[in-house]
């Protein structure tokens, strides 16, 4: 097994991550030191032997997790990533489980290196199968066909162009399907309550 080191000091197997997975799914410092602590900090190397990898320290990881990557607006405006609704999987392999939709634009497909990774279903395109949209703005979701191959679709109609989304519409992908449920919307957007706090 060939342990790879990503120039933000990250160790990972590129036979399992075609990225760094640390760089391309952490939303920011603590969040992406804290997935390299759970993860397993032991890998066996071609011999048998065991070695251990110290995670990254702090100040590298909060210097270079943003570094080379394009940073949303609003967190770049309020320093956070913050979680602005869910798609939760209501039927196909990852049936139960739930997918956080940040700010801005979300791509959609089973590579790590999507903003939503959906990696249980094989039909769901590696890249790009879906762009998941919320905009601060306006204080609305979109949903839009992606640049792969695989088809998209809201409410049983497929998606051509861009869609508006609405609370617990259901979306389609692969042969999966998924409940659209906001956290951002009438009641609570966190640009009005970082201006009212």
């Amino acid at each position: 097994m060939a342990i790879t080191r990503c120039p933000n000091g990250h160790f990972y197997d590129p036979s399992r991550n075609q990225t760094c997975p640390w760089c391309s799914v952490a939303s920011d410092a603590s969040e992406s030191t804290q997935r390299f602590n759970s993860a397993a900090t032991q890998m066996a190397s071609s011999d048998g032997a065991t070695m251990r990898i110290s995670p990254p320290s702090q100040k590298a990881s909060e210097k270079s997790v943003d570094e080379g990557h394009t940073i949303a607006v609003v967190k770049k405006k309020s320093g956070i990533d913050p979680v602005v609704g869910w798609l939760v999987c209501v039927d196909g392999p990852d049936r139960g489980r739930d997918f956080r939709i940040r700010s801005e634009k979300n791509s959609v497909g089973r590579s790590d290196a999507m903003d939503i990774s959906i990696s249980g279903d094989e039909s769901i395109s590696r890249n790009d199968h879906a762009f998941i949209v919320y905009d601060p703005k306006r204080n609305i979701f979109r949903i839009q066909a992606g640049l792969s191959r695989g088809l998209v679709y809201l409410n049983d109609e497929e998606v051509i162009a861009s869609e508006n989304l609405n609370p617990y519409d259901t979306i389609e992908l692969g042969a999966s399907k998924f409940k659209f449920v906001p956290f951002c919307g009438e009641e609570y957007q966190w640009e009005k309550q970082k201006k009212e706090g």
